[in-house]
């Protein structure tokens, strides 16, 4: 009985010490930083790396914060050089400076990113986007993207927020010069195809030229040289006309004799004079 009492007595203080015990300790996830508040001393310099840890309860809270690389995207309309529309959309991946992370939690609080990053964001895409013309948005939008890298980054730094990327997805204009943009191109093709149709006919007539230049110089050379050959070459040609009307007449069903002699097979191709 003496025992059991004394069993009683230690079972409260026992579990007072399990749940006291119990209440001491704290878990970082992995990716996690811990910012631990003090209320006598305030929030402590450094934070807490991954692991279970020991706090006096009561006294001590952690107050956890993912360091990991988040996506978020940040779009803005804003104008242009040439006073264009423009309608961005940027996406950045983020996350705290683990070094940091008390003055962030003192500053900004937990939602630090929510706070800061579409502020700065929409700053920096206006005062980029207002130095190009809608053109250079276009042609040169790996260094307008590069620009707003580099102020981001600086930007960002100023709230310990570090960027791991920054790029722009999307990149569209207004109505008016998208209507324009496309009016240019159609005038482009038209130009070019007005291009090619002179170009062809330019060809052709070369074509022609060259074509009858030939033709002048066959009956130029076939003149010399019935002046030169005189009876012979005509003897010649009527021998070969002969010779394919005989091979045309043989072919024929409704031709039954060619005379071998004697007969006319030149069919009033002219004599000799």
């Amino acid at each position: 009985m003496a025992f059991s009492a004394s069993a009683s007595r230690l079972a409260v203080p026992l579990a007072l010490a399990a749940v006291a015990f119990q209440a001491s300790l704290f878990d970082v996830p992995g990716g996690y930083r811990a910012v631990m508040f003090d209320r006598f001393t305030g929030v402590q310099d450094k934070a807490t790396v991954e692991g279970t840890h020991f706090l006096v309860p009561w006294l001590q809270r952690a107050i956890l914060y993912d360091c990991r690389i988040k996506p978020r995207n940040i779009s803005t309309t804003t104008g242009s050089k040439d006073m264009q529309m423009v309608t961005l959309t940027l996406r950045v991946l983020s996350r705290p400076d683990v070094e940091h992370l008390p003055k962030i939690y003192q500053t900004l609080g937990l939602d630090y990113d929510e706070r800061v990053l579409p502020s700065i964001g929409n700053e920096v895409l206006k005062a980029i986007v207002a130095q190009f013309d809608a053109a250079e948005l276009i042609t040169q939008r790996e260094v307008v993207s590069s620009r707003i890298r580099a102020d981001l980054l600086q930007r960002a730094g100023e709230f310990n927020i570090k960027l791991e990327d920054v790029s722009i997805t999307h990149l569209t204009f207004g109505k008016e010069f998208t209507q324009a943009v496309e009016a240019k191109q159609i005038a482009q093709q038209d130009a070019e195809r007005a291009k090619f149709v002179v170009e062809k006919a330019e060809q052709e007539r070369q074509a022609a030229v060259i074509r009858a230049e030939g033709e002048a110089e066959a009956a130029s050379t076939i003149s010399r040289a019935l002046d030169k050959a005189g009876g012979a070459f005509i003897a010649f040609r009527k021998i070969e006309a002969a010779k394919a009307i005989v091979q045309s007449l043989s072919g024929s069903r409704n031709v039954t004799y060619i005379p071998s002699s004697g007969g006319n097979v030149l069919l009033n191709v002219p004599t000799d004079k």
